[in-house]
């Protein structure tokens, strides 16, 4: 006769509910206390950083032995539980409500975040640029897919960068990935598990990622991705060698005379709106005849700013093109285009509440396994946010979203038809960048709110843990 399972401790208020499809995945009582321990933690306000002590409610010296953090511990680094069923049951939860459920209007991100660590024990730290401080530092990397439209974002996948110098033979190691790399296997579990997108976005490290471009069309997938403005190409002497170079040779008269510049409304998530100007430049072997297009654009024409200016390679098809007629994907006109890669942006926000407020960063372990395991802690800690909202409040635009991009598949239907370009301005709400306040937006932009209802829910008996 089987031994009844043991119920662990209930979370606080609506935690418990999304904890409970994961007790399968837990062997143990200890296992399923400590996840939902966990999450309470990464959920909770704090004043410092979330490091296990932070997460148990202890001091972060004096206390560090006590039980509460040792139990943490012990979760993180040592218990037999499995991260990737844990990220697998995740999405699943998210896949399969019609409020998050992925849909072709949206975009598959690829991007990759780094953080600063000392020394050299951790694993996968070493100097190397991080972009979290926009320089070379020592510390560590991870590589990600995000999938986004414009009402809703969250983590699929993550994977830490190993640099070359880790591993025994360097980049003749057999173990070595580089990011565009690691970035395509990740595109490849986002597939295996059923998520739909658009078209795959990332910026210039994948943009000029030879490897990883050949893989998208290998794959049969469209792309979005960006370049450098100085990304120089093979030409004569006498033509452009650059994306910017040939931006600069379009004509432009002004927003009366555009030239060869198309206008751009794009319509944030707060409700403004700003004027951008789309063109195709030729240069090299892009162009909107041929598999691959150049894309530019930009807040002002006259003078490309380099602040508000994407340089863009697609592989989408434009409308009318020879291309067009021979791949099955729907075309997509510059509007389109501009869109796709401006949901970019909500990896950047995603960064911010992940590091801000659900403390990625902040573990304080060394191996491998343990780094993964709180990094798949956080991205639940997330994606709660987002099974939370739509629980309480199920939301229409999910619904619509996903209408909108089965009207674009429709057989007859281009994305270049006025009806098809006044559904998406109907729909366009982009993310601009990265939220002005503290609270995280999407998601936790009720987070203040929802997290305050969690820790009044909490039982009385956690005022009697270690303080």
């Amino acid at each position: 006769m089987a031994t009844p399972r043991l119920t662990a401790p209930l979370a606080p208020g609506p935690l418990e509910v999304f904890a409970a499809e994961f007790d399968p995945l837990f062997s143990t009582l200890a296992q399923r206390r400590s996840f939902r321990e966990y999450l309470s933690g990464l959920l909770l306000p704090r004043e410092r950083n979330k490091t296990l002590t932070a997460l148990a409610g202890a001091e972060p010296i004096t206390q560090a032995q006590e039980a509460p953090v040792q139990r943490l511990q012990f979760f993180l680094s040592e218990a037999p539980w499995d991260a990737d069923a844990v990220n697998q049951r995740r999405l699943e939860l998210l896949l399969a409500n019609p409020d998050t459920a992925p849909h072709d209007g949206g975009v598959l991100v690829v991007d990759e975040t780094g953080d600063r660590k000392e020394g050299n024990k951790t694993d996968h730290v070493a100097r190397q640029y991080l972009g979290s401080v926009g320089k070379v530092d020592n510390g560590i990397v991870a590589v990600s897919t995000l999938w986004a439209d414009e009402r809703l974002y969250y983590p699929l996948h993550v994977r830490p960068y190993t640099p070359a110098e880790r591993l025994p033979r360097g980049k003749k190691n057999s173990a070595f990935r580089t990011k565009p790399q690691i970035a395509m296997e990740l595109v490849d579990g986002a597939l295996s598990m059923g998520v739909s997108f658009r078209a795959v976005v990332g910026d210039c490290v994948y943009g000029e990622s030879v490897h990883l471009e050949g893989a998208l069309w290998k794959a049969g997938l469209p792309y979005v991705l960006a370049l450098r403005s100085s990304r120089g190409t093979w030409a004569p002497e006498e033509v452009a060698h650059t994306p910017e170079e040939a931006a600069r040779e379009l004509r432009w008269g002004g927003p009366e005379d555009p030239g060869d510049w198309t206008k751009v409304v794009r319509r944030y998530r707060d409700g403004h709106t700003e004027v951008w100007w789309a063109a195709e430049p030729s240069l090299g072997g892009y162009s909107s005849s041929n598999p691959t297009r150049l894309v530019a654009a930009s807040t002002d024409p006259a003078t490309l700013p380099k602040e508000s200016t994407w340089y863009l390679v697609t592989n989408l098809p434009a409308p009318g093109s020879p291309q067009a007629e021979r791949w099955p994907v729907p075309p997509a006109d510059l509007e389109e285009i501009v869109r796709l890669y401006g949901l970019r942006n909500w990896v950047e926000q995603g960064y911010k509440q992940a590091k801000g407020q659900l403390g990625w960063a902040d573990f304080q372990v060394r191996k491998d396994r343990a780094i993964r395991r709180h990094w798949e802690m956080v991205c639940c800690a997330f994606s709660f946010c987002w099974w939370e909202r739509f629980r309480e409040v199920p939301s229409q635009a999910g619904a619509a979203g996903r209408t909108a991009a089965t009207t674009v598949r429709k057989k007859g239907i281009r994305t270049s038809t006025p009806e098809h370009a006044r559904r998406l301005r109907d729909r366009e709400q982009l993310a601009g960048g990265p939220a002005r306040r503290q609270s995280v937006v999407g998601p936790v932009e009720h987070a203040v709110a929802l997290l305050a209802r969690v820790e009044q829910c909490a039982p009385a008996c956690r005022s009697t843990r270690v303080a």
